[in-house]
């Protein structure tokens, strides 16, 4: 194995600290960086002890001090995860939204340009095709992002994709879908649906199911979204460009409220509210492409990512 230095942004959060784990399992140096206001050091305890794990406490938009880590560190990848992970709060702070989902691409951008890092990895979303009818999804589907998370996302893959023409960057943009899995925080109200379903169960309290709850998502398993990142990240040949990172498979929310129920025979029945403004009635990924670029593809299926979610 060709063992590299990896940078993670957002390395305490709830996708970037399996990340972190997964590239130390597997013999990379990692440098971590996080500013903590979203993410948990109890995230990182495994990772803090590894002798290949450097963690820098930072908010990358402040200051000079993420160009002088990039330039002290020099790694061959940066996966640039960190960003704000709220729609509703995107809406509320449109210039938070900017600095944390566009402008932190940008200086990550200029710092592997400046220090010649070969390679960047961002973490995109599918937010990025809005309200699209146009199912599967797939990386020539419309790009037309409803809110200002998704225009955010998309801006950064064009950002990315200027680095690329103009200074032989290689960019690669993941297109994440409904990502579910332990570590992901239930007590947000911004959390994934699945998790906060199962801490609502395991309290007895009643679950609100907005809009008729036959709209469906295509849920991936944190597991399968970290496999993706790092063939991303360490694949010798893998093109510039923008991958979804999808199962291919689409499940109710309703569905999933009855498999998580079966293990909560006390359970209340859901209660059912309006729709939400800004909701996407269905969403279905094709994973087709980052297939062919670097082998991924989804092995965890719904029932064992519930389960794992059961037992974390």
């Amino acid at each position: 194995m060709n063992q590299k230095v990896i940078m993670v942004t957002g390395a305490a959060g709830f996708i970037g600290s399996h990340v972190v784990d997964r590239l130390l399992s597997s013999g990379h140096e990692v440098v971590g960086v996080d500013d903590l206001s979203t993410g948990s050091e109890e995230n990182l305890m495994g990772a803090r002890k590894h002798k290949l794990f450097e963690f820098a406490n930072c908010d990358i938009t402040e200051s000079n001090f993420f160009e002088i880590l990039v330039q002290r560190t020099r790694p061959d990848v940066i996966v640039h995860l960190a960003g704000l992970v709220s729609v509703e709060r995107g809406e509320k702070e449109p210039m938070l939204n900017y600095r944390l989902n566009l402008h932190a691409t940008q200086l990550v951008a200029e710092a592997a340009r400046k220090f010649g890092i070969g390679r960047v990895v961002f973490a995109s979303s599918a937010a990025v095709y809005g309200a699209s009818e146009d199912l599967p999804l797939s990386e020539k589907s419309a790009r037309k992002p409803i809110n200002l998370y998704g225009s955010a996302k998309g801006l950064s893959e064009q950002l990315l994709a200027g680095y690329v023409r103009s200074y032989g960057l290689n960019a690669v943009a993941l297109r994440f879908f409904n990502v579910y899995g332990p570590r992901q925080d239930p007590s947000s109200p911004y959390s994934g649906v699945l998790s906060i379903f199962v801490n609502r169960l395991r309290k007895g309290e009643p679950i609100t199911i907005f809009g008729d709850g036959w709209q469906t998502r295509d849920f991936i398993s944190v597991h399968d979204v970290v496999s993706g990142i790092c063939m991303a990240a360490t694949c010798e040949d893998v093109a510039s460009g923008d991958y979804n990172l999808c199962t291919g498979r689409s499940t109710s929310v309703i569905d999933v409220f009855n498999e998580l129920r079966l293990h909560f025979p006390k359970a209340q029945d859901a209660e059912f509210g309006p729709e939400r403004a800004g909701d996407i009635r269905d969403s279905l990924g094709d994973p087709t492409r980052a297939k062919e670029a670097f082998g991924f593809e989804a092995e965890v299926s719904i029932g064992e990512g519930l389960k794992e979610l059961l037992e974390s």
